[in-house]
C-alpha cells in the first residue's frame, strides 16, 4: 500500500467526499474540517477508517490539533514509515 503523503490525502479526500456527496476536488485537504463540513462523527469515522487501513493509531487530540486531510495524512506518512522501518 502507498503510504506516501499524496496517496493518503487522495485517499482521505475520496473518503470524505463519498460521506459528505461532493465530488472528491470540492474536499480541500489544506480546510478545515469545520469548512468542509466534517464534524465530530464524520471526524470520528475518519479516523477509525485510517487506523484500519493504513495500521497508525490517530489519537483523536491530534485529529483535532490541526483538523486538515493535510495534517492527517502528515501524522499517517510519519508514523506508517517507522513501523515499517
Amino acid at each position: 500500500m502507498d503510504t506516501s503523503k499524496d496517496a493518503i490525502v487522495t485517499w482521505c479526500q475520496e473518503y470524505l467526499a463519498d460521506l459528505l456527496q461532493v465530488p472528491a476536488g470540492a474536499v480541500d485537504p489544506h480546510a478545515d474540517f469545520d469548512r468542509l463540513g466534517v464534524d465530530s462523527a464524520l471526524a470520528v469515522s475518519l479516523l477509525m477508517e485510517v487506523e484500519e487501513r493504513y495500521g497508525v493509531e490517530l489519537p483523536p487530540e491530534e485529529l483535532f490539533a490541526d483538523p486538515t486531510l493535510d495534517a492527517v495524512a502528515e501524522y499517517l506518512h510519519t508514523h506508517a514509515e517507522r513501523s515499517v522501518a
